[in-house]
């Protein structure tokens, strides 16, 4: 006969085949069946980890204040049941709340957010850099750094929405140093920032380094058939653009359509055909 918290695992797992099928109305109504059961079994492992599904089914659905109070319960929970501070499942829900803090314009929250998690994980791999693999295994290692990157990432988009581009360069960089140690240079996410990069740069109007880094994000791009590649390229055909260099924006613009319409990216489409208007608007002669 299963227990109170096999049952709690199995609602969670039918809540997450109706999360991957588009139905979250019928995965909360499980994971809040799944929360009676937790409690039921006064399992605290069991109910943090409800509440951090029902939680991230909010965040998913856009239910901003909903997620920040399961956010909240979630830590609290793990905390009372003696995870540390410091712990990679405590620092994962505080960038989650950061970015929520950010969407609802809460500013101070967001930026003590991101700077808890950043200065966390930073003195946390300073701190285990030395420790043997008998005590730490590489793998938790790098679990931690890569961490450390996704923050990076996350702080850096904040930032150059909040338009502080020359901040948002710098943890871009960081976070690039990151990916490529961990993860290698060809692995998508590497692509992915490197291309962020570049649009840091140009957006301080520094568009032959502009240039440089999303050229070779869409060179890598191309070689392992990146999913993205189409995005890449409409990227670095504006950094061409704002380099006056109207014949490769062109080609390359036309390229991104091609790719776009490969993937059916509609938005990506019609996007790119604007911005081939554009071009010959502003490539036009002078009379």
């Amino acid at each position: 006969m299963g227990t109170p918290v096999d049952g709690v695992l199995g609602s969670a797992r039918r809540a997450q085949l109706c999360i991957m099928k588009d139905e979250p109305e019928e995965a909360e109504l499980i994971l809040h069946d799944a929360l009676h059961l937790a409690h039921k079994s006064h399992n605290t492992k069991a109910i943090a980890y409800t509440y951090d599904l029902m939680a991230n089914l909010a965040f998913i659905r856009g239910q901003l204040e909903n997620a920040e109070k399961l956010f909240k319960a979630t830590v609290s929970y793990l905390l009372g049941g003696g995870m540390q501070q410091e712990d990679n499942a405590i620092i994962e829900i505080s960038l989650k709340l950061a970015t929520i803090y950010a969407a609802q314009s809460r500013q101070e929250l967001a930026l003590a957010g991101y700077e808890f998690c950043i200065s966390t994980l930073e003195e946390k791999i300073e701190r285990e850099r030395e420790l043997s693999e008998d005590v730490l295994s590489a793998d938790d290692k790098a679990n931690t750094q890569l961490l450390l990157g996704m923050c990076l990432d996350t702080y850096a988009r904040y930032l150059l929405f909040s338009q502080q581009p020359s901040q948002a360069q710098r943890m871009y960089e960081k976070a690039l140093r990151i990916s490529e140690e961990i993860l290698g240079e060809r692995h998508p996410q590497t692509i992915v920032l490197l291309n962020d990069l570049a649009t840091t740069l140009d957006t301080q109007g520094r568009t032959d380094e502009a240039c440089v880094h999303a050229q070779r994000a869409s060179d890598l791009a191309r070689q392992v058939e990146h999913p993205e590649l189409h995005v890449l390229l409409s990227n670095l055909a504006a950094v061409l653009t704002h380099r006056e260099l109207y014949a490769q924006a062109e080609e390359t613009y036309r390229e991104a359509l091609r790719q776009a319409e490969l993937k059916r990216d509609e938005a990506s489409v019609q996007h790119i055909r604007e911005e081939l208007a554009e071009l010959a608007r502003k490539s036009r002669p002078l009379s």
